[in-house]
């Protein structure tokens, strides 16, 4: 199934109805509590972010965030030390992001940009470019990611790096929604990953790749993949997260976190890119 019929205001009308995360916390929503919370939910159930992000090693570096949404990495990154430049569709994610840096001293370290990642060139001043590029779970939902990709490679810096997340169709996540929604009509399976990918279904556009797939997108682009790997199961039963409960599915409740792990890397939901300039 392709995407790229759907209107890219489409998109954007999505995410500005619930931007992502943005129910993280049940704090009065943009104080500094909430900000807390809402990371340190993000990253209980992603853990693996602050190490595929490597905030610390960016500082003094200049850091493109395609996808920033309400700031969390946003606000890492320049905690670290970086020099951000954050972009993003919403303007809905965009508006709690800016107030995030703000209320964490942060606004001279990020400038933000809304509009649309296939549009690059004309939002970001000409001639710019970035020792990272870093975009998490954000690509697969613009209906052309190849614009995207190409646009990304003009503004990486030489040695620069490229750190992508997209996600992955074999996977846990993927088997589950056939299974739950699609009850195994596999035919309809595209569909089915952009109605069920988000907390709140209806995305209009999810693309999702393979290892192979995921590395000929990059690499049709003029990037080098340098690591390609997967991570991310959701453990959690749904009635009791949005509960802010954190209570295992039977099948994960007994399961040994070694061997969790490795389902994790065999089947994770997040297909977790690096790369550089050819």
């Amino acid at each position: 199934m392709s995407f790229e019929n759907i209107a890219i205001q489409q998109v954007a009308e999505y995410w500005n109805r619930r931007p992502c995360n943005i129910r993280h916390s049940t704090k009065e929503l943009g104080t500094r509590e909430y900000f807390d919370e809402v990371e340190a939910r993000k990253y209980k159930v992603e853990p693996h972010i602050p190490s595929f992000a490597d905030f610390a090693r960016w500082k003094g570096k200049r850091v493109l965030e395609v996808g920033c949404g309400i700031g969390t990495d946003t606000t890492n990154f320049a905690r670290a030390g970086a020099q951000v430049t954050a972009v993003d569709l919403s303007a809905e994610s965009m508006a709690v992001a800016k107030r995030r840096v703000e209320v964490f001293g942060l606004a001279d370290r990020v400038r933000f940009f809304n509009g649309n990642a296939e549009e690059l060139d004309r939002l970001l001043p000409a001639g710019e470019t970035y020792d990272l590029i870093y975009s998490f779970g954000v690509l697969h939902h613009t209906p052309h990611p190849d614009q995207a990709f190409a646009k990304l490679r003009s503004f990486l810096a030489p040695g620069g790096e490229l750190r992508v997340m997209v996600y992955n169709k074999f996977s846990w996540k993927v088997l589950w929604i056939l299974l739950s929604y699609g009850k195994g009509r596999f035919w309809d399976l595209d569909r089915l990953i952009a109605t069920h990918s988000e907390a709140q279904t209806g995305c209009p556009v999810t693309y999702a790749y393979s290892r192979r797939t995921g590395r000929e997108l990059l690499e049709r682009h003029g990037f080098k993949v340098t690591e390609v790997f997967a991570d991310h199961i959701f453990p959690y039963r749904i009635p009791d997260y949005v509960q802010y409960r954190y209570v295992k599915e039977w099948y994960f409740r007994w399961m040994p976190e070694s061997l969790f792990r490795r389902l994790e890397r065999a089947f994770g939901w997040h297909l977790c890119l690096i790369a550089e300039g050819t």
